[in-house]
């Protein structure tokens, strides 16, 4: 089993990020900040939160599916609200996404929000409304379970604990439980957006989840186009019937201001 999470981006560094997820040969993609606009027309449309503006690929989902053919596609959107196209805005939707590959079978799933509900309103006030997805898998004779989140952005906060940060981890705890089976090999990762002394990796070691950035001892998960000095956000967790064979916090080429976590199992 071939996993590869991480945030995308909304696919600022497209050109690179293309070819390089085309020929990373996972399983199974665990994507975050997956932008999908229908009916768009332009390759480009612009994010803009104050003074925080960002270009985004308008039809990144659908670019995915023509790089990762033989891929089952979930797509579960955290929210819908408005890029720009000069002063005209377009209605898009943001969120999670997983491509599985074909031949290994998706025996269960589950999606659903851990912090706040779904809105076609506009993308509102931080912290926004935030998802996770599960899927239950058969690969190599046995059953995996393939869980991701991108948790909730606090600009007040940073990536300290709160108690919406707490609330989020019951969910996406719960999320899991829901679909696991005594025996199953489990996989938790994503944007989690949190400190590696967080209470969300507590709570996910009650799973008998153990992550492997932290305990691989990597100094972070962020990018150079990341300018912020805490340099950790995105987690691999795995229980003990995942037979951990390599595991890296990949930092080239750069494809998003996030590093990729690769596992192979």
């Amino acid at each position: 089993m071939r996993v590869l999470c991480f945030n995308a981006w909304g696919g600022v560094l497209h050109e690179a990020l293309m070819p390089w997820i085309a020929g990373a040969g996972a399983d199974v993609f665990c994507l975050q900040e997956v932008v999908h606009t229908p009916g768009a027309t332009k390759d480009w449309l612009e994010y803009r939160d104050g003074a925080h503006v960002l270009p985004q690929r308008a039809r990144m989902l659908d670019e995915l599916r023509e790089a990762l053919p033989g891929y089952a596609v979930l797509f579960s959107p955290a929210g819908s609200g408005l890029l720009w196209d000069g002063d005209q805005p377009v209605p898009s939707q943001f969120g999670l996404a997983c491509f599985v590959r074909e031949t290994i079978p998706v025996i269960g799933q589950a999606t659903g929000f851990v912090h706040g509900a779904y809105s076609d309103q506009d993308y509102g006030a931080h912290p926004r409304p935030r998802n996770a997805m599960a899927l239950r898998l058969w690969a190599g004779g046995r059953p995996w379970v393939v869980a991701q989140m991108h948790g909730l952005r606090d600009k007040a906060a940073g990536k300290a604990d709160t108690p919406e940060r707490a609330a989020q981890a019951e969910r996406f705890a719960t999320l899991i439980e829901g679909l696991v089976e005594p025996g199953d090999a489990v996989i938790a990762c994503g944007d989690f957006n949190v400190r590696p002394d967080s209470a969300t990796l507590r709570r996910l070691e009650k799973l008998g989840l153990n992550d492997l950035v932290t305990g691989g001892g990597f100094d972070g998960t962020r990018t150079a186009r990341y300018t912020k000095p805490d340099r950790f956000a995105d987690y691999l967790m795995v229980n003990a019937q995942v037979p951990v064979r390599h595991f890296e916090v990949i930092r080239a080429p750069e494809v998003s201001d996030h590093c990729p976590l690769w596992l192979e199992a």
